[in-house]
């Protein structure tokens, strides 16, 4: 446990390093939230009697973001490579790193017509976790900030959301902020893989249907 313990301070010393001042939704703050929606989530699913590795989701869960792929020209072999070699570096069992880069490489959103299902309940966990993230009040805030720093529009009638079938798709597409809800956000609450997931989704994708209810009376000066 001790070892354990120390891996962990480890590890949040390394995120907490790497993603200082970034500034688009993906900072360390995220990763945090992240942690700790994974092990609320892990604790149910263990009070429910599944089977978790709390430390294997624990890991996962702050090295997701350590090198996205949005920020590496789409190569999504990225993160999980440089949390392997992390996990490398400290003597990890092999098995355990092995788990994490799994977690990482299959856990983001790649396109609306593209499926990405976790083969262990740490993966799905993390992966309910990470997609809370990007719903309710702090879900639109983040796509706001990342809209801003990808040069998109807020809004254009005249753009209309893309349901893309294949992640290349996904990631060359252009589009608005406002479309990156229906492309993306108001499709994660009916892909959670967990009972917590779902429940706490629900409550988040409700917010945002509220907002964009108000985003578009405003727009069209009915508000």
């Amino acid at each position: 446990m001790t070892e354990s313990n120390d891996l962990i301070h480890r590890t949040e010393a390394l995120v907490r390093q790497r993603l200082a001042g970034e500034a688009t939704g993906h900072d360390w703050y995220h990763t945090d939230r992240v942690r700790y929606l994974a092990l609320r989530i892990a604790a149910d699913e263990q009070i429910a009697g599944a089977e978790v590795n709390r430390l294997t989701v624990e890991l996962a869960a702050l090295l997701h973001d350590i090198e996205d792929w949005k920020f590496h020209k789409g190569d999504d072999s990225v993160g999980p490579r440089a949390a392997a070699a992390w996990l490398g570096v400290h003597g990890v069992d092999p098995d355990l790193i092995d788990h994490v880069a799994e977690i990482i490489a299959t856990m983001s959103f790649k396109g609306a017509g593209v499926s990405t299902p976790m083969r262990t309940i740490e993966g799905q966990i993390v992966q309910d976790a990470d997609r809370l993230e990007a719903l309710g009040a702090i879900g639109i805030a983040r796509s706001f900030a990342y809209g801003g720093f990808k040069g998109q529009m807020i809004h254009d009638p005249e753009i209309t959301p893309a349901m893309h079938e294949s992640f290349e798709a996904y990631k060359t597409a252009g589009g608005t902020t406002i479309n990156h809800f229906s492309e993306k956000l108001l499709l994660l609450r009916d892909r959670m893989n967990t009972e917590t997931g779902r429940r706490i989704a629900a409550h988040r994708h409700q917010f945002m249907e509220s907002f964009l209810a108000e985003f578009f009376a405003e727009w069209e000066g009915k508000a």
